[in-house]
């Protein structure tokens, strides 16, 4: 089976200017290696084999790095001419795949869970969207998800203080490639609130629970945490 990703790296990053200024996040330097160089090892781990990189801001600078592959993987671009939006991005970058499923990630953030796992239980439950979710104590800061019944989403909330406990969204996807067809979308929207959300009945979409290792790059506090992490890299 042919796997695909699409990673979302045209973000302007501008938590991160403080300590890195010349390039976009998703190649800030980590351990000595651009950020994506672990996002494309975890993947090749899993065998895939092409990637659609999805950049707009300095993303020239990512294409002049990578190029056309990466130990095996291919990869194709997919520029923004302006900002699309999570959603818009994602849909404008579906184009350049031809797999059935394909992932969709972050370009400043490491989720690691079994991607073996996540593809058979999005073919078990015959969804639309798989979406990995990660729980977590007091998630004040967050918006929390409700699950139903073999694992459906039911219902996103917002913020809200107080819980003891909570499932939030990990920016991690596994979506079929049709579906977003049929559905009035326009160009630019949000993954989150345009599409989710909004056809939440409309769609089914399940959530995989992980508690695997999570980092976002994002943060300073975070990126200096990243530095010391990936010097033990396994894959």
């Amino acid at each position: 089976m042919r796997r695909e990703a699409i990673i979302l790296a045209g973000g302007f990053g501008t938590r991160l200017r403080e300590v890195v200024a010349d390039v976009p996040k998703p190649i800030a330097p980590i351990a000595d290696q651009p950020f994506l160089n672990y996002i494309f090892k975890y993947l090749k781990h899993f065998e895939f084999q092409h990637v659609v990189l999805s950049v707009g801001y300095q993303g020239e600078k990512i294409q002049a790095l990578y190029g056309d592959e990466f130990e095996g993987i291919s990869i194709d671009y997919a520029f923004e001419e302006e900002p699309l939006g999570t959603g818009g991005a994602i849909k404008f970058s579906m184009e350049k795949t031809t797999a059935e499923e394909v992932l969709v990630l972050n370009g400043d953030t490491f989720f690691e869970l079994d991607l073996d796992e996540l593809y058979q239980v999005h073919d078990n439950w015959l969804a639309d969207v798989t979406m990995v979710l990660r729980e977590v104590e007091k998630p004040d800061r967050y918006g929390t998800v409700v699950l139903g019944d073999y694992h459906r989403v039911k219902q996103f909330n917002e913020k809200q203080n107080g819980l003891e406990s909570g499932l939030i969204n990990g920016g991690v996807y596994l979506i079929d490639k049709g579906a977003f067809d049929h559905l009035p979308l326009p160009q630019k929207f949000s993954i989150e609130q345009d599409y989710f959300s909004t056809f939440l009945e409309e769609l089914k979409i399940h959530g995989f629970t992980s508690q695997g290792y999570f980092i976002d790059i994002g943060i300073p506090s975070d990126y200096y945490l990243a530095n010391e992490a990936f010097k033990r890299f396994k894959y």
